[in-house]
């Protein structure tokens, strides 16, 4: 399914994940906003539109997509945000939104990594409501 015209975020400091991801999503008829830090991402929060978000958890600082969906979801609450992770497989705490009791994770999904980019095809798809 084409999804021309939807724009997608993505915040990750892993290059290669980066263009892998630019390029099946540009695939897909998305147009992605890169941006390679938190820094990066804040400007394109606060200076373009986009439909979802797609956040690497631990870019600079170790919670930087926690901070960045937090502000996405302050300003836009209803824009869809998957924030991915290798804490896992980095440190074996296995944690996901089932277990966001107090409702601080502002986040739609936490995918775990080694990202699978056909089920990130399929939550973006949903969340966007395709």
């Amino acid at each position: 399914m084409k999804e021309k015209g939807k724009k997608i975020l993505i915040a990750e400091d892993d290059g290669d994940l980066m263009e892998q991801m630019d390029i099946y999503l540009t695939g897909l008829g998305y147009e992605v906003l890169k941006a390679y830090n938190q820094k990066e991402a804040e400007k394109i929060i606060s200076e373009k539109d986009f439909d979802a978000a797609v956040l690497d958890l631990m870019m600079e600082n170790p919670d930087s997509g926690f901070i960045l969906s937090h502000k996405i979801k302050k300003s836009f609450p209803k824009k869809p945000v998957i924030i991915v992770t290798s804490v896992t497989k980095e440190t074996g705490f296995y944690f996901d939104k089932s277990q966001d009791k107090n409702n601080w994770i502002k986040a739609d999904l936490i995918i775990q990594k080694e990202l699978r980019f056909e089920q990130l095809k399929k939550e973006l798809e949903k969340l966007l409501g395709n």
